[in-house]
């Protein structure tokens, strides 16, 4: 018998956050702009972190009902967010962007894959 209880909403809190980054990045308000020209990110390739974002979300999303999945989609989002972090420090890029939004999403991103592994912990060992 399960006790613990199924948490999905830092799943869902974190797919809604990505996919509203996603559709913003889609014509990157300046903050947006601002942050990936400061990191150094190529103009050419801001395409890809709008399908990375999106398929985080269909991960997290299909997730609710494949634990194993939303562990991969969110671990996933931990190694993207920890990569945007290493490099807005390798550029010197310290601005709020970096301690509210890109280590917020990083936090929210942790909180999930924790929850989402210890709840297919939880499923195996019963």
């Amino acid at each position: 018998m399960n006790h613990a209880p199924d948490v999905w909403w830092p799943a869902v809190l974190l797919a809604a956050a990505l996919l509203s980054d996603a559709l913003m990045s889609l014509r990157p308000p300046a903050f947006i702009r601002d942050c990936l020209t400061g990191v150094g990110f190529p103009r050419d390739w801001w395409w890809v972190l709008i399908v990375i974002k999106l398929a985080a979300v269909a991960g997290l999303l299909v997730g609710l009902s494949t634990p194993g999945l939303a562990v991969a989609a969110s671990a996933g989002a931990v190694l993207y967010f920890l990569v945007a972090a290493a490099s807005h420090v390798r550029a010197r890029f310290l601005t709020s962007a970096f301690w509210v939004n890109c280590l917020g999403m990083l936090a929210l991103s942790v909180l999930a894959l924790i929850v989402s592994a210890s709840h297919v912990l939880t499923l195996s060992i019963e």
